[in-house]
C-alpha cells in the first residue's frame, strides 16, 4: 500500500480529499496541530507545519506528498500579523516539507502543493492560464513565493505540481456555504458591481485533479484547479437564485465588503478570469465543467 503524507487535511479541501484518497487504496498519514480521531483510518501526525520538529520523519519512505496547509485568506482583515501568518503557513510549511524531502533517504516521487489563483492580475477581461503573468499585488507574490519554496523540491527529484485553486464550491465549507442562507432568505445577489469574473470549482474537481496529479507520471508543474467555464458574478448569482428558486438580485455594495473585510475584500471584488488549459490539454475530464449543474447538485 502506497503512502502519502498530507498537510491541511483537516481544512474544507483536505475533509472531501481523505475518503478519496482512502477509496483509491492510500495508506494515509496526515499533518495535525491536535489529536484527531483515527476511527476513518487516517493516522494523524501531531506537528505544527510551521515549525522544524519529528513530523518531517514522515516524508521518508512515502509516495507522495499533499500540501494543503494555509491559513484562510477571507474572514479576517489583513493586518500585517495577518499577513505573516498567510505567509508562514503557506510558504515556511513548504519550506519545511522541501527541507524534509532533502533530508529523507527514501524520497517521495511527487508533491501537489496547492497554491491559489490569486497568483494571476485581477479585474481584467483577459483570459488567463498557466503561462500568464503573475500579478504585482500581495496576493499575487505571496503565491509567487509559496510556488517558488515548492518548485525546489524538483531539484531532489520530486516531481511537482502546483495546483493554483479558484473558488471552491461544496456543501460544507468554502464560499458556498456562506452564501446559501443570505440566498434561501431571498435576499442573495450579486458582490460588488457583478461584472467580475469568477472563476469556480466543484470540490468534486478540485479531488479529483489531485488524484489525477498523483497517479499521471506527466502532470507537472502550474496547474489552474477552475472548472472549464467561469462566470461573472451576476451571472453565480443569478443562477443560484434559479436553482433555489429564490430572487438574486440584492447586490452587496463595494464599500460595504471593503468596510467589513479591509484589503481581503479583493478576493471577491477583483475577479479573475481563468481556464483550466493545463488540465484539459492532458486528459483531465470535469465532472461539473458548467456552473448550474454544481450548484444543482450541492444544493439538493
Amino acid at each position: 500500500m502506497r503512502k502519502l503524507f498530507i498537510t491541511g487535511a483537516s481544512g474544507f479541501v483536505g475533509q472531501a480529499l481523505l475518503p478519496a484518497l482512502k477509496l483509491e487504496g492510500y495508506d494515509i498519514a496526515a499533518l495535525s496541530r491536535k489529536v484527531r480521531d483515527t476511527s476513518s483510518g487516517v493516522r494523524w501526525v501531531l506537528g505544527d507545519p510551521v515549525t522544524v520538529d519529528d513530523w518531517q520523519r514522515e516524508v521518508d519512505g512515502a509516495f507522495g506528498l499533499i500540501n494543503l496547509a494555509g491559513e484562510p485568506i477571507i474572514g479576517k482583515r489583513w493586518t500585517p500579523e495577518q499577513k505573516q501568518a498567510l505567509r508562514d503557513s503557506r510558504v515556511v510549511t513548504t519550506q519545511n516539507l522541501v527541507t524534509a524531502i532533502a533530508q529523507a533517504r527514501q524520497k517521495p516521487s511527487v508533491l501537489v502543493s496547492a497554491s491559489a489563483i490569486g497568483l494571476y492580475p485581477k479585474n481584467e477581461e483577459t483570459e488567463l492560464d498557466e503561462t500568464s503573468r503573475p500579478a504585482d499585488d500581495f496576493l499575487g507574490k505571496l503565491c509567487q513565493e509559496w510556488e517558488d519554496a515548492a518548485k525546489v523540491a524538483e531539484v531532489h527529484g520530486v516531481r511537482t505540481v502546483l495546483l493554483r485553486i479558484g473558488v471552491v464550491l461544496g456543501r460544507n465549507g468554502g464560499a458556498l456555504e456562506r452564501m446559501l442562507p443570505v440566498f434561501k432568505w431571498g435576499l442573495g445577489g450579486p458582490l460588488g458591481s457583478g461584472n467580475q469574473w469568477f472563476s469556480w470549482i466543484h470540490i468534486a474537481d478540485v479531488v479529483g485533479l489531485i488524484l489525477w496529479a498523483l497517479a499521471s507520471g506527466q502532470v507537472r508543474g502550474p496547474v489552474n484547479a477552475v472548472a472549464p467555464n467561469p462566470v461573472r458574478m451576476k451571472d453565480f448569482a443569478s443562477t443560484l437564485g434559479k436553482v433555489l428558486n429564490r430572487p438574486a438580485f440584492l447586490p452587496a455594495p463595494s464599500f460595504a465588503l471593503n468596510l467589513v473585510l479591509g484589503e481581503s475584500a479583493q478576493v471577491i471584488l477583483d475577479g479573475q478570469r481563468v481556464l483550466p488549459k493545463a488540465a484539459l490539454q492532458q486528459g483531465y475530464t470535469f465532472r461539473f465543467p458548467e456552473l448550474e449543474a454544481a450548484l444543482r447538485d450541492l444544493t439538493t
